[in-house]
C-alpha cells in the first residue's frame, strides 16, 4: 500500500500541464517532453515493435518509455499481477478478446495474473507507463507471444 501511495503522489506531483503534453509536434516529427526519465534501450526489445526505454525508478517500479507507434509483443503474466501507471504521453492496453482502453496520464490499470495483453504509444505520442507487480507468487513468470496485428494496430 505504501508503495501505491507513493508512485501516486509522484503522478500528482511530476505530471504537471507540461508533463501530460509528452508529445510535442516539432517540424513533422514527435519529440519527448516529460519529467520521467526516458531511460535506456529496453534490454526486452526483442519483444517489441519500435523502440522502448527502460528506467529503474526505485522500490521495484520501473518505468517504460515508447516511442511513437512502438508497443509490446502479447504477453502474460503468470502467478502475478501486473499494476500500469501512466504519467506521460498517450498510449494503449488491451486484453484479448476485448476493446483497447486509452491511457492518458493517470490511467491505472491492474492486469489479473494469467490474461494475454498488450500495452504501447499511440501511433501519433510518444507513451510513458510506470509498472511493477504485486501478488507475486513461487513461479511467477512472464510469457511473450506473438506480435501485435500490425493490420488492426493503425485503425487505432
Amino acid at each position: 500500500m505504501k508503495k501505491i501511495a507513493i508512485i501516486l503522489f509522484a503522478i500528482l506531483t511530476m505530471t504537471t500541464a507540461k508533463g501530460q503534453t509528452l508529445s510535442e509536434r516539432q517540424e513533422g516529427s514527435y519529440t519527448l517532453n516529460s519529467e520521467w526519465p526516458k531511460g535506456e534501450p529496453n534490454p526486452y526489445g526483442k519483444y517489441f515493435i519500435g523502440q522502448s526505454y527502460l528506467a529503474d525508478v526505485g522500490g521495484g517500479v520501473m518505468n517504460v518509455t515508447f516511442e511513437p507507434g512502438c508497443r509490446n509483443n502479447w504477453h502474460i503474466h503468470h502467478k502475478q499481477v501486473q499494476v500500469l501507471i501512466c504519467v506521460a504521453g498517450r498510449g494503449w492496453y488491451q486484453e484479448w478478446g476485448k476493446d483497447p482502453v486509452e491511457m492518458t496520464p493517470g490511467t491505472v490499470i491492474a492486469v489479473p495474473a494469467e490474461v494475454k495483453h498488450w500495452h504501447g504509444a499511440a501511433k501519433d505520442s510518444w507513451f510513458q507507463h510506470l509498472t511493477y507487480h504485486k501478488d507475486v507468487q513461487e513461479g511467477a513468470s512472464n510469457e511473450w507471444l506473438e506480435p501485435v496485428n500490425d493490420m488492426a494496430y493503425p485503425s487505432l
